[in-house]
C-alpha cells in the first residue's frame, strides 16, 4: 500500500502536524509513505522523516490545473493508491480523483468551527464530497455534520495522535511559565487569554506568558499586541511567532493553555501531553474529552474562569505536577501511535469502492 498525506502547507498548525505525524508514524508500515505541499513548504518540514517521498507542488491558485496534472503524474508514477487529503486541500484532490479514477481520496476535517455553517455556505465541499473514498474528523460532532451534509457514504471520527512516547522523554527543570502554541487567528481568542493572565499577573507577577504560533500581522494580532501594552504585561507576555524549536519550549514550561472559541480535536492538547505539561483548555470541540479528569477545563470566552483555573496550577504545585504526570500518561495511552495507527490503517484497508 502506498500512501500520499496531502496538505497545503507545513508550516506550523493543526492539521499540518497531523500530516506530518501521519506521514513520519506510517513509515515501515505500508510499503511507502508519501507527503505533498501543494502551496507552501514551512518549518515542519524540517522534521520529515527521510524515508518519506516528498512533493512540494508549488500550485498558484485555486484553479492551477497544471498543478493538478503535476500531481496526477506524480501519484500515477509512484503507484500511490491513496491520497489522504487534509482540510483546504480536498478541491485538487477531487480533480486529481476527477482526471486519475483509480486512486482512492480520504479526506480529513480538522476544522471543528465547521459544523455551525450550511450546505449553501459549503458548495466546492459539497461538489468535492463527491470524490471521496471516505471522510476522517477529528471529532463527533464533525462526523456528524458530514454524515447530514455531505454526499459521502463512509464518514467516521479518527483521534488524532501524538508519534512522541512522553514517557521516554527525560525530565527538565520547569520554568514558571505558561504557554500557548497557537497561530494567532480566529478561533483561538488570545484576547481572552490576555485579559486571563492579566488577572493571574495581579496575583502571580513572576509567571510569563509565551504566545507561540503565526503572527499575520493583521486585525486579529494588532489589539493583542494593543491590550499588552495597556495592560502593562510587555515584560511577563512574549508574542514569539512560529518556531521548529516549539517542543524545547513546552518541555520547560509549566502548563499548556488553550482558550478557543471552537476546535475539532487540537493536535496541540495532545503534544501538551506529550511534553509534560499541565493543561488548561476551553470546553469547546473535544478538548474536554481528551483532558478528562487529568487537567481543567473552563466555559470559552470567560476570563474568570480561565483566570481560575491558572491560579489554581500555579498556587498548587502539587497538583500541577501530580496532573500533569497522570495526563502525560493518558495521552500516551489513548492518543499515543499504538492507539490510534491501527484504527487509520484499518480505514485505508477497507474496500469501500
Amino acid at each position: 500500500m502506498r500512501v500520499m498525506q496531502l496538505i497545503d502547507s507545513l508550516n506550523p498548525g493543526g492539521a499540518e502536524r497531523v500530516a506530518l505525524t501521519f506521514a513520519n508514524a506510517l513509515v515501515g508500515k505500508i510499503e511507502q509513505s508519501y507527503l505533498c505541499t501543494t502551496r507552501d513548504e514551512g518549518l515542519l518540514k524540517s522534521a520529515l522523516h527521510d524515508e518519506v517521498g516528498y512533493l512540494f507542488l508549488r500550485k498558484k491558485g485555486t484553479l492551477d490545473l497544471a498543478a493538478v496534472y503535476r500531481l496526477k503524474k506524480y501519484v500515477k508514477n509512484k503507484k500511490i493508491d491513496i491520497v489522504h487529503a487534509h482540510t483546504t486541500s480536498y478541491f485538487i484532490a477531487a480533480l486529481l480523483k476527477l482526471i486519475y479514477p483509480q486512486v482512492r481520496v480520504i479526506w480529513h476535517e480538522h476544522q471543528g468551527n465547521r459544523v455551525h455553517t450550511s450546505r449553501l455556505q459549503n458548495i466546492p465541499l459539497l461538489f468535492s464530497s463527491l470524490f471521496f473514498t471516505n471522510i476522517l474528523t477529528v471529532n463527533t460532532e464533525l462526523e456528524a455534520w458530514c454524515k447530514r451534509k455531505l454526499w459521502t457514504k463512509h464518514v467516521q471520527y479518527l483521534p488524532n495522535f501524538v508519534l512522541t512516547d512522553p514517557i521516554s522523554q527525560p525530565s527538565q527543570a520547569r520554568k514558571d511559565v505558561i504557554i500557548c502554541v497557537a497561530n494567532l487567528k480566529t478561533p483561538k481568542n488570545h484576547l481572552n487569554l490576555l485579559k486571563a493572565f492579566a488577572i493571574v499577573h495581579k496575583q502571580h507577577s513572576t509567571w510569563k506568558l509565551q504566545l507561540i504560533g503565526k503572527d499575520f500581522q493583521d486585525s486579529y494580532s494588532e489589539p493583542l499586541k494593543t491590550f499588552i501594552k495597556e495592560a502593562s504585561l510587555k515584560d511577563h507576555v512574549e508574542i514569539l511567532g512560529s518556531t521548529d524549536s516549539v517542543f524545547v519550549m513546552m518541555r520547560a514550561a509549566s502548563i499548556g493553555v488553550l482558550a478557543s472559541d471552537n476546535e475539532g480535536l487540537p493536535m496541540v492538547l495532545l503534544e501538551y501531553g506529550a511534553s509534560g505539561l499541565a493543561v488548561v483548555a476551553t470546553q469547546v470541540g473535544h478538548c474536554e474529552e481528551v483532558i478528562s479528569t487529568f487537567g481543567k477545563t473552563v466555559p470559552s470566552n470567560n476570563k474568570i474562569a480561565l483566570a481560575d483555573a491558572l491560579n489554581y496550577y500555579i498556587a498548587n504545585k502539587a497538583e500541577r505536577e501530580k496532573d500533569a504526570v497522570a495526563y502525560t500518561q493518558h495521552i500516551a495511552k489513548n492518543y499515543g501511535v499504538e492507539a490510534v495507527l491501527p484504527k487509520l490503517l484499518n480505514c485505508y484497508k477497507k474496500d469501500h469502492y
